[in-house]
């Protein structure tokens, strides 16, 4: 009965400010009782939603949540999401605390507006949608994240994950491993899966793309913390065995000053731990084992006189050393006869000189590093050079652990190390993450990711006999790929769609 009235208050958008301000405030509030003008009631606040007057906008904008009503919620999460790329940050956060109101109303609508946008939206809108996902979900109620709703989060980031930049990838790996229903041991197998994909496993490896090594690399480093004795890594083990290890020497990388090789080499070490069955286990290890030897030299050959035939003493390479020999201890306890059976003897016996020549190279620098490092306590463990020398004390005493078990005979597999970058854990800790990867009622705690990599200097010990170079500690954080979208991580293609409310 008083279609009119409201009709004249929706014409108001086209008036001065004083009526818009009006209108910014009326059209919502007797929105619901004129279900006819719907349509054009919307429409009408969407003009005011763009309106030059900033503060015209930001009272449109807060009301746009009262419009959220049945078979509209996805139109306004829809053009909510749009909303979301103001550079004003009072309209942003309006726009964001609206986003929210509405996901407490109907979350599965709200999403739907969401997803609609990150498939088809500008970039700019399609960024900040999924930062919006990546920030705000963790803070929803359970009674908001339901069982179904995480299901369509799921369903809805696998056709996003089909063309993804590494950053979006790393922000979707995020939204989805904080999802409670992903918390269980097939949650985690679900999530590895999914990060396979995206290596895309099944493709050739080119070490001399450096796209190719960085996705690969930022892939693995989303899949290792989903690692356990339950979820396995050996799809993932395999192919840096058969594809990245043989070609290690021509890695090429777009992170600048990132030692690609040691990166590699530490992640496979991770996961080394939790390598299920493996098909070709014997050829792999091979591999693994051929690596390791490039970096065991042979000792010099002496002189008749007992001097050195040769001027330089070889190098030492302890960080590349202690994660392909933990990777060796690991996979050889899966066949443990490898290095007696497999081996003819003429090459065991290079073995053990090998291993001989670096364990008394060893013994002197954990000797120096004892020595330089006595009776230090608090904050002299912390200047930059001891903490260096305490990383590198990890990494010799580590690789003496694996030498001592590889020198018995038979060898032996059984010594536990924790890797030189890794927090040390409890002795329980492995086994507090088995029983719980067994029941999937009750989620796990999330685990620590441990200490950010950070860059360190190399370790250079003091020259001797057994001068040597302790690797570079590198650490590259965990961060987003270079390139743009795509299977071949090229671009989307701009798509500048304009306003498609």
């Amino acid at each position: 009965q008083h279609k009119d009235a409201y009709q004249a208050i929706l014409d108001g958008v086209k008036g001065g400010t004083k009526e818009k301000r009006l209108a910014a405030q009326f059209i919502p509030k007797f929105f619901k009782h004129f279900p006819e003008l719907a349509d054009s009631a919307i429409n009408a606040q969407l003009d005011l939603c763009e309106d030059e007057d900033v503060s015209i906008r930001r009272q449109a904008i807060k009301e746009l949540p009262q419009f959220a009503t049945g078979d509209n919620l996805p139109r306004v999460a829809d053009i909510l999401t749009q909303l979301l790329q103001s550079d004003d940050s009072a309209e942003f956060n309006l726009v964001n605390n609206a986003l929210l109101s509405i996901f407490k109303m109907d979350a599965k609508g709200t999403l739907g507006g969401l997803f609609s946008q990150i498939l088809q939206g500008e970039d700019i809108v399609r960024e900040r949608a999924i930062k919006f996902l990546s920030t705000k979900l963790k803070t929803l109620p359970e009674e908001v994240m339901t069982k179904e709703v995480e299901e369509f989060i799921l369903t809805e980031s696998k056709k996003v994950l089909e063309d993804v930049t590494g950053e979006e990838f790393v922000l979707f790996m995020k939204i989805l491993s904080g999802l409670k229903s992903l918390q269980t041991v097939s949650g985690r197998q679900q999530l590895v899966e999914l990060v396979a994909e995206q290596a895309d496993l099944e493709q050739t490896f080119n070490p001399s793309d450096p796209d190719c090594v960085d996705r690969l690399l930022q892939c693995t480093r989303q899949a290792v913390p989903l690692f356990s004795k339950n979820v396995h890594s050996t799809k993932f083990v395999t192919y840096f065995c058969e594809h990245v290890l043989p070609n290690l020497g021509s890695l090429t990388t777009p992170v600048e000053g990132l030692d690609i090789q040691l990166e590699v080499l530490k992640l496979l070490a991770e996961m080394s731990s939790f390598c299920g069955d493996m098909e070709k286990l014997e050829s792999n290890l091979k591999k693994l084992f051929d690596k390791l030897l490039e970096y065991m030299p042979l000792p010099p050959e002496e002189a008749e006189n007992g001097e050195n035939a040769g001027n330089e003493e070889p190098k030492l390479q302890f960080s590349y050393v202690e994660c392909l020999l933990y990777s060796f201890h690991q996979l050889g306890r899966k066949l443990p006869d490898f290095l007696t059976a497999k081996l003819n003897a003429e090459k065991l016996k290079d073995f053990k000189i090998r291993l001989q020549y670096f364990a008394r190279g060893l013994q002197v620098y954990i000797r120096q590093l004892r020595l330089a490092l006595q009776g230090k306590t608090g904050e002299a463990l912390k200047t930059e050079e001891n903490k260096i020398k305490v990383v590198a004390l990890k990494i010799t005493n580590n690789i003496n652990v694996l030498i001592k078990d590889l020198f018995h005979i038979p060898p032996s597999y059984k010594s536990t190390v924790t890797l030189s970058w890794k927090p040390v854990q409890k002795a329980d800790a492995s086994q507090k993450r088995a029983s719980e990867d067994t029941t999937s009622s009750s989620p796990p705690k999330k685990a620590s990711t441990g200490p950010k990599r950070d860059a360190r200097q190399i370790y250079n010990p003091p020259s001797g006999k057994y001068s040597s170079n302790l690797g570079s500690f590198s650490y590259e954080q965990r961060g987003g790929f270079r390139g743009g979208r795509g299977r071949g991580w090229g671009g989307r293609g701009n798509r500048s769609r304009g306003r498609i409310y």
